[in-house]
Formats: C-alpha cells, structure tokens, sequence
C-alpha cells in the first residue's frame, strides 16, 4: 500500500508538522487521516524533544471544510454503516485528544473551517486565523446536526448567536469568530512561515504570535445581536422563522435571508439543533462529545443525511427529499427520540495522557 498523502507528518527540529493535503477536495478530512493525527499527537506528546505541533493546510480555498462525506456516502451505498459509525466516534475521541494536549499546539487556518474542521483546530492552544477565514457550522443542511463538541462551544458563544449559526449556516470571518472566543489571533497569511519557523526553534510562541497579531476589525456579529437575540429567542423554530418573516425595516432582507437558510436545511436536523442549543445546557467538551455519539448514530443508521449528500455533492441537484418535508411533521416525539440512550452507543471520550 502506497504512503498516504492526504495528509503529512513531519517532525523538523523541535517541532511536529501536519499539513493536510487533500486540495481539490477542500481537504476533507477522511478516517485515515483522523487515526494518523490520533497516532503521531500521542508519540509527540511523549517526545521530550517536541515543542509543539502546527497544523496547516496546502492550497488556498480551504484549511478543511469537514467530513469526507463523499466517502460516507460510498460506504453507506456498499453497506459499511459500521465502518461510518467507527469514523465519527474516532474523529469525536480525537476532539478530546487534542483537548488534553499540553504542548502548544498551533491550527494556521485560511480559507473554510467547517464542521470537522472545526474540530481538529478549535481544541489546541493556539488558533490563528488569516485574512480569508471563514467559519460555519453548516451540518444542518445536509440532514446532520452541529457535532465535534458543538453543544459546548456554540451555547457558550453571547445568547442567541450559536443558535443563529447553528440553524442557519452561516459562514463568518475572522473578526467574528475572534470576537466569539473561536480564535486566538488574527495574522495575515504570509507570516505563517514565520510562525512555524519560530515553533520548529522552540521559540515561546506566545510572544511570536501576539507581536504579528492584527486588530480584525469590529465584529458584524456582534453588531447584530439585538436582532439575533430577538428573532431566534423564540420557542421553537417555527416561531423563530415566523419572527423572521415578520421583519420588516432595516432587518427585512437580513431576516430573508436567515430564513431562506432555514428553509433549504433539514427539518429534523433544524429541530435537533434547536434541543442541542437550548435544552441540552451548557455541557463539557466531554459530556458533548459523549452526546454527538448518541446523535450520530441516529443520524448514521437513518438516510435523512445521505440524502443530503446525495442532492450537495452526488447529484448536484439542491433539491434533497427529506423524511419530513416540513417543520410541522417533525414532532416532539421524534425529536427526543433522537436523544434517547442507546444500549449499544456507550461512548466516553479517553484521555490519552493520563
């Protein structure tokens, strides 16, 4: 079997190096790079000779915007939902491995962080951010749910926000996510040589990043709370779109376009996100890493998120089939089912290092 160049590991003086390198495809992350970055985080963490560890990206459109899902979709076709099932719980324990990481560890991010994406930056010590940053939580509209410890972070971001994000999909730039807590610095991208030089020699990173830091600006986000706060401070999610429907003024077009989001996405998965972020609490990373294990496996074992792949990536077509066509179909019942224990799904995320 041929070496893996999806993804490359490298140790350089003091410093290990992971450049995921799968451009053409956003660099998707698969299961073979996932269990690579669990292995050698594990022998670097044990190495008194590593500093820290960069992660990086080759080309230009995208650090990593998530799953492979055409992957997914081609094992769900062949049968394999074990195999799927196997992936998502390694990815979730890798969350937590780098969540339990002491050494510094630095994610240089340009282009799109979505999703699983996310997931293997937002844990480490350092995250940084170049000029074409952009963040999104989109799972919804491909018929799956915010995972990668979603329920964590994104009800700690100011009130309504993470909802907002969650249902809707929206991609944000690094001003926004500096002012959510998501990032730790703001640095153009061509001083990201300069930084993993600096990590390769040890240098203490902190100062190296906070003298190349850049001011990114006021936050749109932020700016926009008070609507935010009152359009998804509803109930349910009917009465948040209903909310949006009826702006008018200033918000009306901002309000359409939020709603016209929601409206493409996956009426189970819009109602799942919304008991995520306002039923579930503020759980730990690892209470929901443990929670995303239980949602996946519903989700996994189901087909309203293979339908979602099918019409984004297979057949193009944007017009997925969901199960439920309409929020009104999509009951309680069915939503609390989705969160209900399961005999065979015991997931607890493992700390490596203790």
């Amino acid at each position: 079997m041929g070496k893996n160049t999806d993804i490359l590991f490298e140790t350089k003086n003091r410093c290990g190096l992971v450049t995921l390198n799968r451009p053409k495809a956003l660099n998707a992350i698969s299961y073979d790079m996932i269990a690579g970055m669990e292995k050698n985080y594990i022998e670097w963490a044990g190495d008194a000779d590593i500093y820290g560890v960069v992660l990086k990206s080759s080309g230009g459109r995208a650090f990593c915007s998530g799953g492979d899902l055409k992957a997914l979709y081609e094992w769900w076709r062949s049968g394999k939902v074990n195999t799927i099932l196997e992936q998502y719980t390694t990815e979730y324990q890798h969350n937590w491995t780098l969540d339990r990481f002491i050494k510094p560890h630095v994610s240089l991010m340009d282009g799109y962080v979505f999703g699983g994406g996310a997931g293997i930056s937002l844990y480490g010590t350092h995250k940084v951010a170049g000029e074409n940053y952009r963040f999104a939580m989109p799972e919804a509209a491909i018929g799956f749910f915010p995972d990668v410890g979603a329920t964590h972070f994104l009800t700690r971001m100011p009130r309504r926000i993470g909802l907002f994000l969650a249902l809707t999909g929206t991609q944000i730039g690094r001003a926004d996510a500096y002012a959510l807590g998501l990032l730790t610095h703001c640095i153009d991208k061509s001083e990201f040589d300069a930084i993993q030089m600096a990590m390769c020699e040890a240098d203490p990173i902190d100062p190296a990043l906070d003298e190349r830091h850049v001011d990114p600006g006021p936050s749109g986000l932020l700016e926009m709370q008070t609507s935010i706060d009152r359009h998804f401070g509803g109930d349910s999610v009917e009465e948040i779109i209903g909310s949006l429907d009826d702006a008018t003024g200033e918000e009306s077009a901002w309000a359409r376009d939020a709603a016209g989001r929601m409206d493409k996405n996956s009426p189970l998965s819009l109602k799942v996100a919304f008991h995520q972020l306002r039923k579930c609490g503020q759980p730990s990373l690892e209470s929901a890493l443990a929670l995303d294990a239980r949602l996946a496996h519903h989700f996994l074992t189901g087909d309203e998120v293979y339908e979602g792949i099918r019409s984004l990536l297979i057949d193009k077509d944007g017009k997925p089939k969901w199960a439920q066509s309409t929020l009104k179909e999509v009951s309680d019942d069915m939503v609390e089912a989705m969160f209900e224990p399961l005999e065979t799904v015991d997931f607890k995320p493992i700390n490596p290092f203790a």
